[in-house]
């Protein structure tokens, strides 16, 4: 019996927040050099993830090591314009949560003020019960200690969760704690493999808002 359900936010509700494909747009954008970008955003980026530091320190390090023609404020919107949502799939849970009382929690590596504002942006609080992302809890997958306090923030043993995730590596490390893994494609495929393999139909005008 599934009673809950672990999800990424990036490739699953959401758009990714901040990824290279964002990153490209941003260097094009604001003239930044492309190797030194990404150089710095990789030698910096994880430790803003795991909320040791905040975004404009983040930015600092990435963009405001000298000075620019735009300001900190203007790269920020452009950060938080790159979210946008999987609506499909955010209806999907919210039905499943629904029809089944499942717990919901979201399972995430990400910093904290692209978190609040994603989560406030697009409501996802109306629907997850606690967020288990990495800003808050100072750890960050695939370390098992994010699932493991998911585990235990949720009081549930791990065969009576699914694990909704688009990176198959975090999948896999998820599977090792006996937690059921859906490695996602899109909302049709994932919707399939709820239905087939752990009995969670769909109420019908889900599964034709799906198609």
């Amino acid at each position: 019996m599934i009673s809950t359900l672990f999800l990424d936010i990036g490739g699953v509700l959401l758009t990714d927040g901040w990824n290279r494909k964002a990153r490209a747009e941003a260097i094009e954008k604001f003239g930044l050099n492309a190797a030194e970008t990404e150089d710095r955003h990789h030698l910096t980026f994880d430790t803003y993830e795991v909320g040791k530091i905040t975004l404009d320190t983040y930015l600092e390090r990435l963009v405001f090591y000298e000075k620019r023609d735009f300001g900190p404020q203007q790269f920020k919107e452009f950060m938080f314009a790159q979210s946008k949502p999987h609506t499909e799939m955010i209806e999907l849970i919210r039905e499943l949560k629904k029809e089944y009382k499942l717990k919901v929690a979201v399972v995430s590596n990400e910093g904290r003020e692209l978190t609040e504002y994603r989560i406030k942006k697009f409501q996802l609080n109306e629907f997850v019960d606690f967020f288990i992302s990495s800003c808050f809890v100072h750890f960050r997958k695939p370390d098992t200690d994010i699932f493991n306090l998911a585990l235990d923030v949720s009081q549930v043993a791990p065969n009576e969760v699914v694990y909704i995730e688009d990176r198959p590596l975090f999948v896999q490390v998820a599977e090792a704690l006996g937690i059921h893994g859906i490695k996602h494609k899109n909302v049709e495929t994932t919707s399939k493999i709820l239905e087939n393999d752990f009995d969670l139909k769909l109420p019908k005008h889900t599964s034709k808002k799906s198609k």
